[in-house]
Order: C-alpha cells, then structure tokens, then sequence
C-alpha cells in the first residue's frame, strides 16, 4: 500500500530551471525599452547578440543568441519590426497642433461648402525592383534579375472622400520618364475637375510644386471652387495617399523585375485600377491616416 502511494506523490516539473526568474525578465523589459544606444551600442537597433551581451553584464547569465530570440518571443511577446524613420526637421508639436486645430477646420469648412476632399500626392515607380523577402528553401540564395536603368513610372493621385454619402474614390495619373512638376499637377486637378463637377478641397503636403509652382498658384487663383490645404511638414503618415504608395510599394509590386518601362507602366496602372475598385480598403487607408469617415460629427 505504501509503495502504491509512493506512486502519488507530485514530482516536480520535469526540463531545465529557468535561469531568468519573472521579475529579472520585467527588469530585462525595462532595459530594453530604454533603447539600444542607451547601453553603448552605435544605434537603436536591437539584435539577439546585443540582448545576448545585456543579459550577461546585467543578469550574468550567458545565453546563445538563438535562444534569445525564442525567449524574447514567449516570455515577452517581442517580435522582429522594420523601424519607421521620422526626419529630424519633424516638430512633433506644430504636428499635434495642426491635427488637433487646422484639420478638423480643414474638414468643417470643407463639408459646410459641399465640398469633395481630395488627399494628393506624388511618387514613383522604379524599373529596379522594391526587394522584400520572400519564402525559400534553406540555404538557397533568391535571385531577382533586373535592370539597373533608372527609368522610372512617375504617379500623381489622390484619395477622394464625397461631401455627403463619405464615398471614398481613387483618382491617378502616370507619367513616363520624367518626374512631377507644376505642369503635370495643374493637368491632374484639371482632370479631377472634369471628373467630378463642384466644390473641391485639395489637400497636400508643402513640396515647392504645390506651394511655389507659379503655373499651379496661378491655376488656383482663377478656380475659386478649389481650396488647396497644407499638411504639416514631415508628416506623410497624416495622408491617406502615402497608404496608397505604402500598398502598391510594399505589397503588390515589391520584387517585381519588369523587362520594359511599359511593363511597369502596365503593372502600375493594373495596381492602381484594381485598388480603385476597392472601396472598403481604400477606407481604411483613411481611418489609418487619423481621418473621420462622418464629417459632421466633427462639426
């Protein structure tokens, strides 16, 4: 009887100790967030061997940077990021100034008038391809081959919100072999224009051919049923139409290796067309730009 009891009694957890209690993995958190040039290292990125040498000169505890990196993703839920870069001219503070004032006036006089809201801006499309990664095999090398002319597809566009129903829509132009100027821009509202009749509130960032352009202050003056608003400086993440870029760049068209500029010419406006045709996501690159979809709530 004394030997089947034996059989119950709890063993303890089988595998090795943790060598990190729970509080040294929160103090570990805390160090972490401090950022890497805060512990020496010449920039703020974090590697396993970098977390590797924190553990031991803090903890003195000596860890394979393999091992790091599973424990850092289920003790910690720390996963691998691509850092967003933000230019130093950046002031956070005029930036939460103009969300918290000038856009929501932007966007009430905008609906008292009647007035479509077009989101524009510029970018282009190289022939050298944007590289992603991609799945493989182990140890096997991808290749991508590819031209490395810098022809290029040059895109105006804008995303569109309608005064009433808040309809979200697409509006683009390319251009082949040369880039954007106060020409071009003029010739894209004038095509917004015809598209959709009315009011209009343009809404840019403050590059010299929105603001200095000559041909595009003097268009402007003539059409007064065009508004044109500024972004704040350094902010593209306020613009519904850098998402767009953002989509086509880094998810539909990366690692594209076109043979031709009119096979790129092609993929792009392919891109583009298809993305016009979806409204719902179009809406969300608007709700992940800060921008209401009801303006008169906002009244």
């Amino acid at each position: 009887m004394a030997h089947q009891l034996q059989g119950l009694v709890a063993r303890p957890p089988s595998g090795a100790k943790r060598r990190l209690s729970d509080a040294q993995l929160v103090r570990l958190e805390v160090l972490l967030r401090q950022g890497a040039t805060a512990h020496g290292f010449p920039n703020e990125l974090w590697t396993s061997s970098r977390v590797a040498q924190l553990i031991q000169q803090h903890f003195g505890v000596t860890y394979h940077p393999d091992y790091v990196r599973r424990l850092l993703r289920h003790r910690l839920n720390w996963t691998s990021h691509k850092p967003q870069t933000r230019a130093r001219e950046r002031n956070d503070k005029e930036i939460e100034r103009w969300k918290a004032d000038e856009f929501p006036r932007i966007l009430r006089e905008a609906w008292r008038r009647g007035a479509h809201i077009a989101f524009l801006d510029e970018a282009g499309f190289m022939l050298t391809p944007l590289v992603r990664r991609t799945l493989a095999p182990r140890g096997e090398r991808v290749i991508l081959r590819s031209f490395e002319r810098h022809d290029r597809i040059s895109v105006v566009s804008c995303v569109t919100l309608s005064p009433q129903a808040m309809h979200v829509g697409l509006y683009f132009w390319l251009l082949v072999g040369r880039n954007i100027n106060g020409e071009e821009v003029v010739e894209f509202l004038r095509y917004l224009l015809r598209s959709v009749r009315g009011e209009w509130t343009v809404v840019w960032d403050r590059s010299k051919i929105h603001r200095k352009s000559k041909l595009v202050r003097a268009w402007l003056s003539r059409h007064a049923n065009v508004v044109a608003e500024d972004f704040p400086s350094y902010d593209p993440q306020n613009d519904p139409d850098e998402w767009v870029w953002s989509w086509a760049k880094y998810g539909k068209l990366c690692n594209l290796c076109p043979a031709d500029v009119e096979e790129l010419f092609v993929k792009v406006f392919e891109a583009l067309d298809e993305l016009k045709g979806k409204p719902m996501l179009l809406a969300s690159f608007v709700m992940a730009a800060g921008v209401p979809l009801c303006l008169p709530k906002c009244l």
